[in-house]
């Protein structure tokens, strides 16, 4: 493999070892993505990866940099990175590793992963319908999301963030066939599980004020349908707390009330809430009490 690459490519094709990783990796990937190619001297598949690389490092053209980092002469980086068969290629962004491939991969597929690497020319366009989603302007985010699709069909940010703006206009049967209809591909996988949690409680959601479903409760504590309609408008009024509570009230009077309504409530909020979320692992351990009653 060559370790020589021509002079106006120095910024992008560079050579790394234990010396000089922290700079040519981690702090320049801080500022454009770094390829890391592990390769060896005697790997057949290495020398066929190698000039395909150094080549879309060339045609990239500044917006990416291929740092090659010989696994027999660096074997403390190789172990650092858990580096278990070559060619293998990690991905750097932001001083950390963001995705990696094993092996040999033919031009089309290493240009796909280097663009999901990549900045989308929609991106400012996602953002300003980011930012009138949290104005509460949602039919202006779609129309804004919509754009940045034209832009670039393939940003799933794009795609997830048109999907928040049906759900936020209660376009809820659009929001879940465009959620449905995504490629199986798709990574940002929590994000689209939250998604299907907000329309799930978004189509709970009954007409009325929590306070009405508290004085029925209040006349008629066992009145299940408006503890689990309460739940439904807290959680639209970000009280989550106050929704799994009653929630889980539902599973502890009548865990098979309304096929299992209460049960699958709570797992709806707690995927929407995350499961590092503080209350979220508090009425895990509640739920499971009253499940193994």
């Amino acid at each position: 493999m060559s370790s020589d690459a021509p002079d106006m490519a120095d910024a992008d094709i560079v050579d790394v070892n234990l010396t000089n990783f922290q700079r040519d990796v981690i702090d320049a990937s801080q500022r454009r993505p770094v390829l890391v190619d592990f390769w060896a001297p005697w790997c057949q598949p290495c020398q066929a990866l190698a000039p395909r690389l150094e080549a879309l490092a060339l045609t990239y053209a500044g917006r990416i940099r291929l740092a090659r980092i010989n696994s027999d002469d660096n074997p403390e980086l190789a172990r650092r990175f858990q580096v278990r068969g070559i060619p293998n290629v990690k991905a750097f962004s932001g001083g950390v590793v963001v995705d990696e491939f094993t092996g040999v991969l033919p031009e089309r597929d290493l240009r796909e992963f280097i663009d999901a690497l990549l900045p989308s020319p929609a991106q400012p366009a996602y953002e300003q319908a980011q930012a009138a989603l949290t104005r509460g302007e949602a039919e202006r985010a779609l129309t804004l999301h919509d754009e940045a699709l034209e832009i670039d069909p393939a940003f799933e940010p794009a795609s997830l963030g048109r999907i928040e703006s049906l759900i936020a206009l209660v376009r809820l049967e659009e929001a879940q066939a465009a959620l449905d209809a995504l490629p199986f591909q798709q990574r940002d996988r929590a994000r689209i599980g939250t998604l299907y949690a907000r329309i799930a409680i978004a189509r709970r959601q009954p007409d009325g004020v929590p306070e009405d479903f508290q004085l029925r409760i209040t006349r008629n504590p066992g009145d299940l349908a408006a503890r689990l309609a309460w739940s439904a408008a807290l959680a639209t009024e970000e009280d989550f707390e106050g929704a799994m509570e009653q929630a889980l009230e539902v599973v502890r009077r009548d865990r098979s009330f309304d096929n299992d309504a209460g049960r699958r409530a709570l797992l709806d909020l707690f995927a929407l809430l995350g499961s590092s979320h503080e209350r979220v692992r508090h009425y895990r351990r509640e739920l499971a009490a009253v499940l193994n009653q």
